[in-house]
């Protein structure tokens, strides 16, 4: 049972008790808590979490782990360039700290990882911070490292950083970030990773395996199905099935093998595709689509603040990634009964169970994934099941009161670290 999520289960006095996110009304506020004035709750922490403010998967995960962590009473101050995505709401509970960036004529470049790292250490003396947890080890763990030296010896504050894939083919596309990166790992208080296949690949490339797998995650209350949904008709007026991509459209995502497969698939099924999201092949994708005849088929709808409601309006999900070390479009997609094809690749295989909740392939394989998306646009039946399926396995494995807990157990973790 999901936060929030009371009706026809338990009385809505037990459900706050257990899940703090559940709305009350303020005449039972004072029964509430004599009633659970007993009831043992870690402490609340003041948190600093840095992510690259733009729009992927590191963002949006760090900030969704932010505003959940502030529904279950901790403050959460967010540490960036920018707001960073998904982020749209502040309040007591969830901050922002914009870094400013000095200029000055003798950098030819402005120096953002000394910027970032004076920002942590200001931020955490200002606002008492109890950690910094970071997205990416380049360049934020070296930031988060920097300002916890600085701040010694009148405070030691932990440095958690979070792996989510470009830490890796970083140093795999320039060897010369190896050391930098293996520094900034060996030096964290606490290192996590949000797949099996990353853990594995940090510790091949870097030698170094005191990593613990905490996966991506989504919230039942917000990712569900649609029964009614009006964009659909905007998107195919109709009614033609519809493929969805999701991604930031750098060549890695391989977002014109999504036209590709729908030049095939329109050979056997009228479908429409629709591309969410904005990046470097996003002009490369449209002018295949248009080389192919198959433009009037697309939909480009750039970058999208409620991606839930396009995953709701459409019947599955192209991931042809090239990489991917979780796959968090395809989780998202799942968790609204949106069935998944996509590469077989890095950590998609721990999400996607191929011939369950979605199909399989080979990089580059758009014949073969033409074939499954026909599969599910022309047998209803099957598409349902399947979506079910992904649903059941998505909230079953990954929803947020299964993961949040096993931030804070850790942040807990590393705190009573550095008080031995």
């Amino acid at each position: 049972m999901e936060a929030g999520d009371c009706e026809g289960r338990l009385p809505p006095l037990f459900c706050q008790a257990l899940f703090p996110r559940c709305q009350i009304s303020d005449v039972r506020m004072t029964v509430y808590r004599h009633l659970t004035s007993n009831i043992r709750h870690p402490p609340c922490m003041n948190i600093g979490i840095t992510v690259y403010p733009t729009y992927g998967g590191s963002g949006i995960v760090g900030s969704e782990l932010g505003k959940e962590l502030a529904a279950r009473g901790h403050t959460v101050h967010f540490i960036s360039s920018s707001l960073p995505t998904r982020l749209t709401e502040l309040n007591e509970r969830v901050r922002f700290h914009e870094v400013e960036m000095m200029s000055y004529p003798l950098f030819e470049h402005q120096p953002y990882t000394l910027a970032l790292a004076t920002k942590m250490a200001t931020v955490a003396e200002t606002e008492n911070l109890d950690l910094l947890h970071v997205h990416y080890a380049i360049p934020h763990s070296i930031s988060g490292i920097l300002a916890r030296e600085s701040l010694k010896p009148k405070r030691y504050l932990p440095v958690i950083t979070t792996l989510h894939g470009t830490d890796i083919t970083l140093v795999g596309a320039d060897r010369s970030y190896l050391p930098i990166t293996r520094y900034a790992l060996e030096q964290s208080d606490g290192v996590t990773a949000i797949s099996n296949y990353l853990k594995q690949a940090t510790s091949e490339t870097f030698h170094f395996d005191r990593i613990e797998v905490i996966p991506n995650f989504v919230c039942p209350d917000d990712y569900k199905p649609k029964l009614d949904c009006d964009l659909r008709q905007t998107l195919a007026p109709d009614d033609a099935p519809i493929m969805v991509h999701v991604s930031n459209f750098r060549p890695v995502k391989r977002p014109i093998d999504c036209v590709e497969i729908l030049a095939r698939v329109l050979k056997q099924t009228d479908t429409r595709l629709v591309m969410v999201g904005d990046g470097s092949e996003r002009p490369s994708a449209m002018h295949r689509a248009k080389v192919l005849g198959v433009y009037d088929k697309c939909v480009f709808v750039g970058k999208q603040p409620n991606i839930v409601d396009y995953l709701c309006a459409s019947d599955l999900l192209l991931l042809p990634s090239e990489q991917e070390s979780f796959g968090l479009a395809a989780l998202e997609a799942m968790a609204v009964q949106v069935p998944v094809i996509a590469s077989r690749v890095g950590g998609v295989p721990e999400v996607v169970d191929d011939g369950e909740t979605g199909f399989l392939s080979a990089v580059g394989d758009v014949d073969k994934m033409a074939d499954d998306a026909v599969k599910l646009l022309t047998n209803p039946e099957l598409r349902r099941e399947m979506g079910k399926r992904a649903r059941e396995s998505a909230i079953a494995r990954y929803r947020t009161d299964i993961v949040i807990p096993q931030y804070i157990e850790f942040y807990n973790h590393v705190l009573t670290k550095k008080g031995t």
